[in-house]
């Protein structure tokens, strides 16, 4: 394996690649903002973008670099909608939520296209979408699918035949599928450094290697580090994953999950290109899903597996391995030059949890899996709501969120034996 050369990441091709590998100082004494962001991933430096170009003055709170957790290591695939689709969220929050939920459902994407262009954010941006069907019924559900997005406006997906799918992927193990082209991939990293970079440019201040240890609330909040200490008009708890037990109240209505990702050398042009040959990621529709893509340096990334509670297995290639090897087994003999995991925030519902802890300190967390285009949205509306402006915020507020069944002992062997059984559903055919 390869090593990334860029401290306090973990050891992925990402890291490695990162066009700004500089460390940003740590927070030393007291000092004062309009609004103080916790955490430096999508969500927290999407809010703290949105509201530098408001004019607000910004302080970023990072407990180890820009990008560490899920937002530096994910498949960097821009997937629209949300982990549950809008007929679930219709059939339990009601036809006016799903409605709302719909018109926003398509944003997340374009704010990571729009800032891309505006900042010039060199993040290897690149547009199409995949979805593969192993079955029959996985096509008929993709199908339904499909009807219900162009219900809420989405034109630009297309049904494809079995015989088509070696446009977008060479592998006989699909039945057909359908692409998406407001979907692509991205370089998650650098779009994240990007982004901060922009928000400094106009005047946001980003601390790293500056965990949070308190958070004194009241009407003027203050949001303390073992160095220092941030006094502010708002605070925005965006931590997801890796908010650790800073807030129970937050961190025991979700769970970390991770998901393992790796990427091979680099092939030869000739030879990534039979492989995808029109460079759109995909993912399959499978429970525990496989997400692959081409990088801009000709490696095939494949991520897969999940790990509830955060853990992860001992040996990353060989569980990723084996399936990258099912989808293109002319790949036997390629090395792995990286592998690396990540913990996503899960919530009971797999659907985004947004609040207030008060009328100054705000949240959003539990992505479920959706997170990159999803957190680019959320981290605006808490942009929006921090300036008066709620609405949209309300709307995310208003959706129940529960607890695990079982609590912090028991929400991880529940959570694993509903996963094996939907996995099992797979493997059947059912």
């Amino acid at each position: 394996m390869m090593t990334s050369d860029n401290p306090g990441h973990t050891n992925s091709w990402y890291a490695a690649s990162a066009n700004d590998k500089r460390i940003r100082p740590a927070l030393k004494g007291e000092t004062q903002a309009d609004v103080c962001v916790i955490g430096a991933g999508f969500t927290g430096i999407s809010a703290a973008l949105e509201l530098s170009e408001r004019g607000y003055s910004v302080v970023v709170l990072e407990a180890t670099r820009i990008g560490f957790g899920a937002s530096g290591r994910n498949g960097g695939q821009i997937v629209n909608g949300y982990s549950r689709d809008l007929a679930t969220i219709a059939g339990r929050y009601g036809r006016d939520k799903a409605v709302k939920l719909g018109a926003m459902s398509l944003e997340g994407g374009e704010i990571i296209r729009s800032r891309v262009a505006k900042y010039g954010i060199d993040c290897d941006l690149v547009a199409g979408g995949f979805f593969a069907a192993f079955t029959e019924k996985q096509i008929r559900e993709m199908e339904a699918h499909k009807a219900d997005w162009e219900r809420h406006g989405h034109t630009g997906l297309e049904m494809i035949p079995k015989a088509d799918v070696g446009q977008y992927v060479k592998t006989e193990r699909y039945a057909g599928g359908m692409i998406d082209r407001l979907g692509g991939h991205i370089h998650p990293l650098n779009l994240v450094l990007g982004e901060a970079t922009a928000a400094e440019s106009l005047g946001c201040r980003i601390f790293e290697g500056s965990r949070v240890t308190g958070l004194d609330m009241g009407d003027k909040p203050v949001v303390r580090t073992a160095k220092g200490s941030v006094k502010a008009s708002y605070v925005l708890v965006c931590g997801n994953a890796y908010l650790a037990p800073l807030l129970p109240e937050i961190h025991g209505r979700m769970m970390p999950v991770s998901s393992q990702v790796m990427t091979t050398e680099p092939l030869a042009p000739d030879l990534i290109e039979s492989l995808l040959p029109a460079n759109y990621c995909v993912e399959d529709a499978n429970y525990i899903l496989d997400y692959y893509r081409r990088t801009s340096d000709n490696r095939l990334l494949y991520g897969g597996g999940i790990g509830y509670g955060g853990n992860d297995p001992r040996d990353l290639t060989g569980v990723i391995r084996p399936n990258m090897l099912k989808t293109f087994p002319q790949l036997k003999d390629v090395k792995i030059d990286y592998a690396w995991s990540g913990n996503f925030a899960l919530t009971l519902t797999r659907i985004p949890h947004m609040g207030r802890l008060s009328d100054k300190i705000y949240f959003s967390h539990g992505d479920s899996g959706h997170g990159v285009t999803t957190t680019h949205l959320l981290g605006k509306i808490l942009g929006e709501a921090v300036a008066g402006h709620a609405e949209r915020f309300d709307i995310w507020a208003s959706l129940p969120n529960l607890p695990f069944p079982g609590g912090r002992t028991f929400r991880v062997p529940l959570t694993m034996l509903g996963a094996w059984w939907y996995g099992l559903r797979d493997r059947l055919g059912l």
